[in-house]
Parts: C-alpha cells; sequence; structure tokens
C-alpha cells in the first residue's frame, strides 16, 4: 500500500470521508556522502554520549549446533523498539567474534542486569574467555538461551531483523517471553563507571 492507500485507509477507519484525503509529502531519504562527514573525533564522540546514563544488559544465546557452548557479550546499546508486535533491538559490532554465534542460534535473551552484578558484566566484556565458567543461569522458556540468575529483568527473544549502522549492526528481535524481578534495581552505566540508583 503506497501513501496514498495508507492516506484513504486512515480516513476510512477515523470517520466518513469529508473529500479526498491529501497524503503527506514523502521524505527524501538518502546516504551521507563521505565529504559531508562532520569532523567528530571517536574520543570526544565517546566522552559526549557516555553524558548518556543507560541500564547494562548481557545478551545470551544457546550453543548453536557445532558450538562448544552458549555465546554471551555485555552490552549497552539496548532499547525497547515496539509494542506491537513486541520488539526489542541491541547494537553489536562489526568486528564482534560473539555475534556470528549469537545469529547462528537465531534467538538470544536480554538480561537487564541488577544493581551488584558489574563484575558480571565485566566477565561477559571479555573477548576469548569462557564467560559462562562459574555464573549461575537457567534455560529461558521460548528460546532456551541462559537466563542469569540475579538479572533484574529478561527478555526471551527471536532474531526478528538485522539492519547496518555504521561500525555496528542493529538487531532487531521479537519478543516471544519476558519478565523482572520487582524488588530489583538496575545495574547503571555513566561516563565509564557503573552505578546504582540513589535512595528512594
Amino acid at each position: 500500500m503506497g501513501h496514498a492507500g495508507a492516506a484513504a485507509a486512515a480516513v476510512r477507519y477515523l470517520g466518513p470521508a469529508r473529500g479526498p484525503a491529501e497524503p503527506l509529502p514523502r521524505p527524501e531519504l538518502r546516504c551521507v556522502r563521505e565529504d559531508e562527514r562532520a569532523p567528530v573525533q571517536p574520543g570526544e564522540f565517546r566522552r559526549v554520549l557516555g553524558s548518556f546514563a543507560s541500564g547494562v544488559t548481557v545478551i545470551t544465546a544457546p550453543a548453536a549446533e557445532g558450538e562448544p557452548g552458549p555465546a554471551g557479550f555485555a552490552c549497552q546499546a539496548f532499547s525497547s523498539l515496539s509494542l506491537d508486535p513486541p520488539l526489542v533491538c541491541f547494537m553489536v559490532g562489526r568486528t564482534s567474534t560473539t555475534w556470528p554465534r549469537i545469529a547462528r542460534a537465531g534467538v538470544f535473551c536480554v538480561n537487564v542486569l541488577g544493581a551488584g552484578q558489574d563484575e558480571l558484566c565485566r566477565a561477559f566484556a571479555v573477548s576469548g574467555a569462557d564467560k559462562f565458567a562459574g555464573v549461575a543461569y537457567d534455560a529461558a522458556p521460548a528460546s532456551g538461551s541462559p537466563r542469569l540468575a540475579g538479572a533484574a529483568a529478561w527478555i526471551d527473544c527471536a532474531v526478528h531483523a538485522v539492519h547496518p549502522g555504521g561500525d555496528h549492526l542493529v538487531v532487531v528481535g521479537r519478543v516471544a517471553a519476558l519478565g523482572a524481578c520487582e524488588d530489583s534495581d538496575p545495574l547503571l552505566f555513566h561516563r565509564g563507571r557503573f552505578g546504582r540508583l540513589g535512595a528512594r
């Protein structure tokens, strides 16, 4: 359905027609050329964006066929995306060695870390180690992905879409199951340091 068809459908849905519906002009979308890039240095970009406090997650996936064990990595770049259908997204670097394992599994679980789980986050931020050594977890109900003990919340997903985003990939997940520990505060990350919510 084009813009005109969508506008006509909206008019039928919202009430009786009062004349022809005029579709909104379609925005012109294009890629940014190399000579249009702002002169922002990576260090400055990281410093300024570090002012945005966020939660911290660990993305996990079950072992795909031929894999030695489950996969997982610490991820700060996570967000809800859509209510209907229920979608979330996370961003992962194109050079990540863990992402191909999650992609092969086709499913993942977002573990929202709770206050006090900063050491767990550091363990999953290390490359090349057995990240699950000594870590307590069970299987998420829909995907079988590791659901980490003590997490403030978990979101069990199937990979819905993957989009390019500069030196990262934007991974969209369709939510199949989720849950939260209502009395758990989240682990926060701000300007390169972990923190927690203040006293209430």
